[in-house]
């Protein structure tokens, strides 16, 4: 059972960017109150495990040095933190989303926590600059182009955003 969840919450987060599929109200309910429940510090431990987790691919392995005790750390603070989420803080609504919609309620309601906490990232001036940074190689004549091949109105000066 242990390793079912512990594959289950694995599991769920290799799916935090696809869309919650038709999930039912208890599922919306438990997301809600995994959202409404967890703090800043909770959603950034969660992107933190997240990114150590990403970082073991071996594509990225090279630009992350984490240690095995931080490895350990991160995952023993991101254990607690579900737990208490599932276990304290909405236990009355998971045992509902799971009673009525079965076990794939958990991992539909910790996406919906996945993307608040990745949204929460991404919205970071400084992860925001990093990420469009990479916009001053694009060849904007190439991209009105293919816009006007689209049907799409081209902006008035291409290389404005």
């Amino acid at each position: 059972m242990v390793r079912k969840v512990r594959i289950l919450i694995g599991l769920l987060f290799f799916h935090m960017y696809s869309s919650v599929a038709m999930a039912g109200v208890y599922t919306d309910d438990l997301g809600k109150c995994l959202v409404k429940s967890s703090s800043a510090k909770d959603q950034s431990r969660l992107v933190e495990w997240v990114f150590q987790a990403m970082a073991l691919h071996p594509d990225v392995e090279p630009y992350a040095t984490i240690t095995p005790e931080q490895r350990d750390a991160t995952n023993k603070a991101a254990a607690a933190m579900m737990e208490r989420l599932v276990f304290v803080d909405c236990r009355t609504e998971a045992v509902e989303a799971m009673k009525y919609e079965g076990g794939s309620a958990l991992e539909s309601s910790f996406n919906v926590l996945g993307q608040v906490a990745m949204r929460g990232l991404m919205n970071d001036p400084g992860v925001s600059a990093g990420l469009s940074d990479f916009g001053k190689h694009f060849d904007m004549t190439k991209w009105a182009d293919i816009g006007k091949e689209a049907g799409l109105n081209p902006p008035a000066n291409p290389s404005a955003k």
